[in-house]
């Protein structure tokens, strides 16, 4: 598989098969975007294959990605809510294979948002485990492979770093389960994100283009050019697909803490963000 540059569709909307967006996902396409990655945050999934059908005509790839809510938390030490979490992951999955989606990204593991106030325990890595694996199985029946991404300090507590994903990922045991790296949390969490990635290497099977102010890709602090490096060093054939968050969606400026202005439009940071990737990737040795 060849490197494909994808856009994050959250930087407009948690409802990806609203029909106003198909003008959007054309002028993406237009871009020079491989695909787009669908949020399953809200909708219908119902909707997803006539969505699946029309990215198709426009000639355009798509990954997916889902968040457990506390009522579905792959964590948690109640046996009902663990069996939550698997209903509810395996409804993604479904939702993904769905939309023509090969690929289910995101922090699957865990509820995002909530806390025990104290770190993970081995009971909650262990049930969480439990949960993958029977998700994993499912998924590799629908021909989806999961990839689960470490999250900073302030958004998750179970996986924060790639060394503990990559570990918790070797645990699951399942060929369609990897490592998500995200290099907004990386820029947190890693004390040295270029050589994480060489440490974590062929366990990474999708990657987030995310600046450290969740802004245009290549206007930050992220380390860009070690990061490229590294992920060409390691032979990373997948994803490089920019998320980004804006004002667009009052709940997840709110959810993602963007309280000012970031950039000049959600289009022009598209357009930007990828060029960027395209040259920085060129460019890397």
């Amino acid at each position: 598989m060849a490197i494909q540059f994808g856009m994050n569709l959250l930087l407009w909307t948690d409802d990806p098969t609203q029909e106003s967006l198909l003008p959007l996902y054309e002028r993406l396409g237009a871009m020079g975007f491989d695909g787009v990655e669908l949020p399953l945050l809200a909708g219908d999934p119902a909707d997803l294959p006539a969505l699946g059908r029309r990215l198709d005509d426009m000639g355009l790839a798509r990954t997916a990605i889902q968040v457990c809510p506390p009522e579905a938390n792959p964590a948690s030490g109640d046996p009902a809510i663990q069996q939550a979490a698997t209903d509810f992951l395996k409804r993604a999955v479904d939702a993904t294979a769905s939309a023509g989606a090969s690929v289910l990204g995101g922090p699957l593991y865990a509820a995002i948002g909530e806390f025990s106030g104290a770190p993970a325990t081995p009971a909650e890595w262990e049930a969480s485990v439990s949960v993958m694996q029977q998700v994993a199985d499912h998924a590799a029946g629908a021909g989806v492979s999961l990839s689960l991404e470490f999250l900073n300090r302030f958004e998750i507590y179970l996986l924060n770093c790639a060394a503990d994903t990559e570990r918790y990922v070797r645990e699951i045991g399942r060929d369609n389960v990897g490592v998500h790296y995200d290099t907004f949390h990386a820029h947190i969490e890693e004390k040295d994100p270029a050589g994480a990635i060489r440490a974590t290497g062929p366990a990474i099977r999708h990657v987030h283009i995310s600046e450290n102010d969740r802004s245009t890709p290549g206007k930050g602090q992220v380390r860009w050019q070690e990061t490229f490096s590294a992920l060409k060093a390691i032979d990373y054939e997948g994803w490089l697909t920019i998320e980004a968050f804006g004002s667009a969606l009052a709940t997840l400026a709110a959810a993602t803490k963007i309280w000012r202005p970031m950039f000049e439009d959600e289009e022009t940071l598209a357009r930007e963000g990828l060029v960027f990737m395209k040259e920085s990737w060129a460019a890397a040795k």
